[in-house]
């Protein structure tokens, strides 16, 4: 029972040290706060069996209740947070490149996405602009990772309270208290506000619920929505990524590029 319980906690407390190292928190999950719970009241019969014998029955079953949970808590934070682990080799190696000289890793990694974007974009002669609320500016960076994107990105704005996505972005306070700041409204109203503000031909927003906790709503962890806007219309998209804050934020800007991606397409 002991090696169970230490190793399940050893185990758990490398992982919180590797996300904390990545800049990510991991949340106590329901699971978890029952094993807590069990030990303790595992504990405590365990220590009054002694002047009670009459508890040692409940004291066996609890103990058993509590290593069923450490266990399952245990595998349920490995698979929750199992992007932690696999980041290293999911994502690309970034290479620093000393001025005036190639480095063996190449130049600055792009995204594929982008790059075809880059090409769809220039061809076409159209500016976009993005309004990004939980990817706190990453959908910009990753559009001007590619060289030569200011020909066609003109800018964005990161509308990251209520306040800023009234003000900049011209979203109704009536629509975000209606259906709340994340919701498929609100994503398109951010997508339409960012296009007129910055007054580009095509208008990307994001607004998600990115973790660990959901900001006091009853929405999931995760919930995302993708807007984009243009001449033609605008189109969404909906989505509950499973991963911790960092992947979520990644997944989101992944979907709007290639939603983004998608809309350009069926222009051709």
């Amino acid at each position: 029972v002991v090696v169970v319980i230490f190793s399940r906690e050893l185990l758990i407390t490398v992982l919180r040290s590797l996300s904390a190292s990545q800049g990510h928190v991991i949340a106590a999950t329901p699971w978890g706060k029952t094993k807590t719970v069990s030990q303790v009241v595992a504990v405590l019969l365990l220590i009054l069996q002694e002047p009670y014998p009459a508890l040692r029955t409940w004291a066996t079953v609890v103990v058993g209740f509590a290593v069923a949970f450490t266990v399952l808590s245990g595998l349920d934070y490995l698979w929750r947070f199992r992007h932690v682990l696999l980041r290293a080799e999911a994502e690309p190696r970034i290479v620093a490149v000393a001025s005036g000289g190639g480095a063996p890793g190449g130049p600055w990694p792009v995204d594929t996405r982008v790059r075809d974007l880059h090409e769809r974009l220039g061809a076409a002669g159209l500016k976009l602009a993005v309004a990004e609320s939980c990817t706190g500016g990453l959908l910009a960076a990753a559009i001007t990772d590619q060289p030569g994107s200011s020909a066609y990105f003109s800018g964005g704005i990161v509308a990251y309270s209520n306040e800023v996505k009234q003000a900049l972005l011209g979203v109704p306070a009536e629509l975000i208290h209606s259906h709340g700041a994340v919701s498929a409204e609100v994503a398109e109203a951010m997508a339409e506000g960012v296009r007129r503000a910055v007054g580009a031909d095509i208008g990307v927003a994001v607004t998600g619920i990115a973790g660990p906790e959901a900001d006091g709503t009853a929405k999931p962890v995760g919930l995302t929505y993708v807007w984009v806007d243009g001449p033609e219309g605008g189109e969404g998209r909906r989505f509950v990524f499973v991963g911790d804050r960092w992947a979520n934020r990644r997944a989101a800007v992944a979907q709007a590029l290639q939603l983004l991606q998608a809309r350009l397409r069926s222009r051709t």
